[in-house]
């Protein structure tokens, strides 16, 4: 009996534990620390020590198989972190890995997060591998993802880790300067904080101080560090000057080659206005090393939305992200009359192209931001982009004539974030755009509301914005958004509705699709966490999606749609997705006419996705999906996606992703007749998109990757249509050539060495199909005929070399750091 009363009142103290929060005292130094990874100083055993981790995932609650223990000292200079995470050497994974490229690869890993406002809503990640790789990024508050943590891998910092091999585990040793940091002034720091622990051969994940997956967020279940008193930072001044060299050729069309010498230099300034703002800037900056846009052939009414790959424009810009008004591809796009001019030259044969540059130049960018003692976050961006002009040549006479494709252009952005008690927030956004001459400027304002109750449980936000553009045309809108949900534990529900004025227009420095709609989300949810026979976790939901046109009010649509998560015991996954749009659908932005719509049919999709264990070499994604439309069953959709993923060894591993989309009965904007009438049409669209990856990592700081992407589309249509005032189809006479098959076909390969903390040497390689070389769909009908045309194909190449040393004030000065 006794027995029995101990074993149950220990259980009920380990419990208690659990649900407390946690504290972890830092000790501070002021003799030097050699980050060596093997933590042999006496003042590591002096500090107080975190152990007792808590599994998250995939039970939560219990302890950790592994005995973990950290420590934490502090200097004027740095946060130092001590772990010695005990283990069997043999079962350590040992994969080398990219920065920031971890996830779901073959490695054992250790992490630190800070909220050094102790806000619960922002903070900092930084990870390092049994194979001493870091990564590092910044912890977003919305994002949210089936798998892994909300944190933005984008930001990277300069930082040391060391990590040593022992006969009872591994020793990771860290040193994070201040200068990778922002916090408050005040005597006493209250920062929170949290280690987390992943052992990758039975894909545990425990943290220090629990984190609950019913729990609603991530930074609000974070512990507390104490005892930091008295910081003096060093002045945080650090430079990145940076040259580039490389040579382009571009095909042209009359059989000969452009060569272009290309030659740049710029540098990236980080100055520590406080401890709590940071100014960061770019002089002249060269983007030419990123990955190549996946380009489709875009066949929507919409813009195509790319992936930002700048580096400049994708660190630390989640302040400036929150209200969802920044689309930072409209700094340095394409200018506004690239294409004019290139059809104004095509079209006369007397016309030759001198120069036409496809990218906007900027002259600077640069942010500030930052959060204050009372946890005002305050973010400042602005960019200046140089002029751009066109040159082409009349043939005859010899004469240049220079057409200004883009103005002198000035961006800017203006953020005013309060964190509030809890999690909620008030944030101010403000963005605008000045053009040289006035042809075209705007502004957007939005002010967002976020609160949840005291418990976590519910949530409500609300938000406004207001466009106005001046310029040729003056006009201005509004948008507005108001949700409620509870949004922790095992049933979530939420209710949501989002207004958008005729006339609201973002887009100058945001994106939106289309305004002028009036939308409604219904959505209920059931999520298990805790683990059954089958599965590990599962979450289930339901939603309903009615949409309106706002002005005139009319019905649009109304979808249907269930979804299903599961992550079965063997740590595949599967996802299970029905959609059903019961009515006709009424669109009023396909034929691109003010007053013309099209309806859609009522159809049904479903669809499965998933993958396997990830921690096997081979490794497989995998989508399948089907649609049709009942009153039209010829009119079907089918879409298949294979993924499969292989590791060869530690060092190197390969990557396929093949995709293939039919829709048989595709109907949508076809052209538009010469006095201005819109004409639908029904096509057959097929695509095909297969993309090669793979990395090879010499060390961990120097890899070789690669990525070549070739996508074909074929569209060829059976119908034409005119559409009358209630979107109904009226039959057209069939119109020859308006069949289209496009190609895109881009190589990526870079070599990188981090040859200094900061510091590296980044040699590329880019290879892309000519665009002025399209390939005959009449006779090249099909895939594989396409793929082997493409190599027939004249195509572009540039070979490109970047330095960028990274220099610290601190060590010009040769001052002593700790």
């Amino acid at each position: 009996m006794n027995k029995i009363f101990g074993l149950i009142f220990g259980v009920v103290l380990v419990t208690n534990a659990f649900a407390q929060e946690r504290n972890l005292p830092a000790l501070k130094i002021n003799s030097p620390i050699k980050i060596d990874g093997i933590l042999d100083e006496a003042v590591w055993q002096q500090a107080a020590m975190a152990d007792s981790f808590i599994v998250n995932f995939p039970t939560f609650g219990v302890p950790a198989k592994q005995n973990t223990q950290v420590r934490v000292l502090y200097s004027d200079q740095a946060v130092y972190i001590g772990a010695y995470l005990y283990d069997d050497p043999k079962l350590i994974r040992k994969q080398l890995t990219s920065r920031d490229g971890e996830s779901r690869q073959d490695i054992d890993y250790f992490s630190v997060f800070f909220d050094t406002y102790n806000d619960n809503q922002n903070g900092y990640q930084f990870l390092v591998t049994a194979r001493n790789v870091q990564s590092d990024g910044r912890l977003v508050a919305n994002k949210v993802s089936q798998f892994g943590l909300p944190t933005d891998y984008t930001w990277d910092a300069v930082w040391e880790s060391k990590v040593t091999m022992q006969k009872d585990g591994w020793i990771v040793e860290m040193k994070i300067p201040y200068s990778a940091l922002r916090f408050s002034k005040k005597v006493i720091q209250d920062w929170g904080i949290n280690f987390q622990r992943y052992i990758r051969r039975n894909n545990e994940g425990s943290f220090w101080n629990k984190v609950d997956p019913q729990q609603n967020g991530f930074v609000n279940q974070f512990g507390n560090l104490t005892e930091v008193i008295n910081i003096v930072p060093p002045l945080r001044l650090s430079v990145l000057p940076y040259i580039t060299t490389g040579v382009r050729t571009t095909p042209l069309a009359n059989g000969t080659n452009n060569t272009t010498i290309l030659r740049n230099g710029g540098m990236d300034v980080k100055y520590g206005v406080n401890e709590s703002f940071t100014l960061d800037a770019t002089l002249i900056p060269d983007f030419g090393q990123v990955i190549s846009d996946n380009v489709v052939l875009n066949l929507t009414p919409y813009e195509v939305q790319f992936q930002e790959n700048r580096p400049f424009f994708t660190e630390g810009l989640e302040l400036f992200n929150k209200a969802g008004l920044f689309y930072s591809r409209r700094v340095g796009s394409t200018p506004n009359n690239y294409q004019a001019v290139n059809n104004q030259v095509n079209s006369d044969a007397n016309l030759r192209m001198i120069s036409n540059p496809g990218i906007t130049q900027l002259y600077n960018a640069s942010k500030f931001s930052g959060r204050n003692k009372s946890k005002l976050g305050i973010g400042v961006f602005n960019a200046i982009a140089a002029p751009m002009n066109a040159i082409f040549e009349n043939k005859t006479t010899g004469a240049r004539t220079s057409i200004e494709t883009e103005p002198l252009t000035n961006y800017n952005i203006l953020v005013l974030d309060q964190a509030l008690k809890g999690r909620s927030s008030l944030t101010f956004t403000n963005t605008n755009v000045i053009r040289n001459g006035g042809s075209r400027n705007s502004n957007v304002s939005g002010l967002d509301i976020n609160l949840f109750d005291q418990n976590n449980k519910f949530n409500f936000s609300w938000g406004t914005r207001y466009s106005s553009i001046t310029g040729a045309n003056k006009y201005d809108g509004y948008a507005s958004y108001l949700q409620f949900g509870k949004v922790s534990g095992n049933w979530q529900y939420s209710v949501s509705n989002t207004i958008e004025s005729e006339k609201y227009d973002p887009n100058d420095l945001g994106y939106l699709k289309s305004p002028n709609e009036f939308s409604v989300i219904g959505k209920f949810g059931y999520y298990v966490y805790k683990p059954t026979k089958k599965f590990i976790s599962q979450n289930y939901t339901f939603s309903i999606l009615p949409v309106y046109l706002y002005v005139p009010f009319k019905f649009s649509n109304v979808t249907l749609k269930g979804t299903g998560f599961m992550v079965f015991r063997n740590f595949w996954d599967l996802t299970i997705t029905a959609n059903y749009q019961p009515v006709w659908q009424q669109d009023f932005f396909e034929m691109r006419t003010p007053g013309k719509s099209m309806k859609r049919m009522p159809y049904w999709y479903t669809g499965i996705n998933g993958s396997s264990d990830s921690r096997k070499s081979f490794f497989i994604r995998y989508t399948l999906g089907i649609a049709e439309e009942p009153n039209y069953p010829l009119d079907s959709y089918n879409t298949i996606e294979i993924g499969p993923r292989y590791r060869f060894n530690e060092h190197f591993s390969l990557d396929l992703d093949l995709n293939r989309i039919v829709d048989n009965g595709q109907y949508g904007y076809a052209f538009r007749e010469a006095n201005g009438e819109p004409i639908a049409g029904r096509r057959k669209n097929t695509s095909f998109t297969s993309v090669l990856s793979g990395i090879y990592n010499f060390t961990s700081k120097m890899n070789l990757t690669m990525r070549a992407r070739h996508y074909w589309s074929q569209v060829s249509y059976s119908n034409f249509y005119y559409t009358d005032i209630n979107g109904d189809f009226l039959p057209h006479t069939f119109v020859n050539g308006m069949d289209q098959n496009f190609n895109a076909f881009n190589l990526d390969m870079f070599y990188t060495w981090d040859f200094k903390y900061g510091s590296k040497l980044i040699i590329g390689w880019k290879n892309a199909l000519g665009s002025e070389f399209p390939i005959d769909g009449l006779r090249y009908n099909n895939y594989t005929k396409n793929l082997a045309q493409v190599f027939q194909q004249p195509h572009g190449n540039e070979f490109n070399m970047r330095l960028i040393y990274y220099i610290d004030y601190l060590t010009l000065q040769k001052k002593k750091r700790i």
